[in-house]
């Protein structure tokens, strides 16, 4: 077992804030420029999408824009 499947392994026992912090410190380290987000504006953001102000990108989109086919 690799290094990185044993701790994808642990990972996985974690719950979901737990696993979330981990992914938020993992691409910090990858990308030091911030790209914070406070819970106002995600609030904010959420209720755009929920009044149809702004309309959300579909799953395939989302994985374009991220560089994944």
């Amino acid at each position: 077992m690799t290094q990185v499947t044993a701790i994808l392994k642990e990972a996985a026992k974690l719950d979901l804030a737990d696993r979330a912090e981990l992914v938020s410190s993992l691409l910090e380290d990858l990308d030091p420029e911030p790209h914070h987000v406070s819970d106002e504006e995600a609030l904010r953001r959420l209720e755009e999408l929920k009044s149809g102000k702004i309309k959300g990108l579909s799953k395939e989109d989302f994985w374009k824009a991220c560089g994944r086919p």
